[in-house]
């Protein structure tokens, strides 16, 4: 597997965990983290970008679009008002830093790689734009393909523990999901996207239900097998809540083993809320278990 370089940076996969710290400006994110309506945005933003970056994040992740359970589409047009001046507020104020672009829209990846971002997080794998790939092979950016069943219909809702997919109908878990991202693949080798600018995502959360996010984790071998690096992303998600009955709020130890675990199994990326803890969690488990040269 070739490492990734990217913005002066080498992403040598199995050399260590890589952080990526989740920035949400939003009003409305399930976990409770959303960067609108607590004072100025972009101050906002600025500060807890630097706190992640303090801590060790990797990888800062700017999302426009809440992709929690049962939230209403965004209009490219707001998405771009959201994210754009933070994208450029953030290029300019740490530019040796990585950005990714959460988004699934052609228009909004293209306006965030020219303001200053690296990398496109597509939850939806290429597969809800069909320009989007375009985009991504003509900028030079890798991308992140996400595998995702989610369906609006299939929401179950708990006042405390919040809104979680009740999970979509599988044959086998483990290999339609491993099947449909390879189809993502191959979308993103059709655009022109080379195999070393593709990371790979198993969707925890979107249209799985507890016990098969769990299952997904506990497996996530299986997806680096397909030669991909692999991006995990459990942090505060309503199958923690679920499975310990607890609110986004108290989820950090459930976290903490879901990171751990799947560092275990293969993850490369972990995409955390609680960046200064992850990154405790994940430098403590490389050095349990990934080989050092000495």
């Amino acid at each position: 597997m070739k490492p990734l370089e990217i913005n002066q940076r080498t992403f040598d996969w199995g050399s260590r965990t890589f952080v990526m710290g989740i920035l949400n400006v939003t009003p409305d994110s399930f976990s409770g983290d959303g960067l609108l309506g607590n004072g100025d945005p972009l101050q906002v933003a600025l500060e807890q970008a630097g706190r992640f970056l303090e801590a060790g994040a990797d990888i800062l992740d700017v999302g426009g679009e809440s992709t929690r359970p049962g939230s209403e589409p965004l209009s490219e047009q707001a998405e771009l008002e959201r994210v754009l001046p933070v994208i450029q507020a953030l290029a300019r104020e740490f530019p040796e830093a990585l950005i990714s672009i959460d988004t699934y829209k052609a228009g909004v990846a293209e306006q965030a790689l020219a303001a200053g971002a690296h990398i496109v997080n597509d939850v939806w794998a290429l597969r809800a734009d069909a320009d989007l790939g375009d985009v991504i092979a003509r900028q030079g950016a890798p991308v992140i393909l996400m595998h995702n069943r989610s369906n609006p219909a299939s929401v179950e809702v708990r006042q405390r523990l919040g809104n979680a997919y009740i999970g979509a109908e599988y044959d086998n878990l483990m290999e339609d999901v491993m099947h449909e991202l390879l189809e993502s693949v191959r979308l993103a080798r059709e655009a022109g996207i080379p195999d070393e600018r593709i990371i790979l995502d198993p969707g925890i959360g979107f249209g799985k239900s507890v016990s098969q996010n769990l299952e997904l984790i506990n497996q996530v071998h299986e997806i680096r097998s397909l030669g991909f690096p692999v991006l995990l992303g459990p942090s505060r998600k309503s199958f923690i809540g679920f499975t310990l009955d607890l609110p986004p709020d108290q989820r950090l130890e459930g976290t903490a083993a879901a990171v751990c675990v799947g560092i275990t199994r293969g993850a490369d990326i972990i995409r955390v809320h609680d960046v200064e803890h992850m990154v405790r969690v994940a430098r403590m488990t490389d050095a349990l278990t990934r080989k050092k040269v000495t």
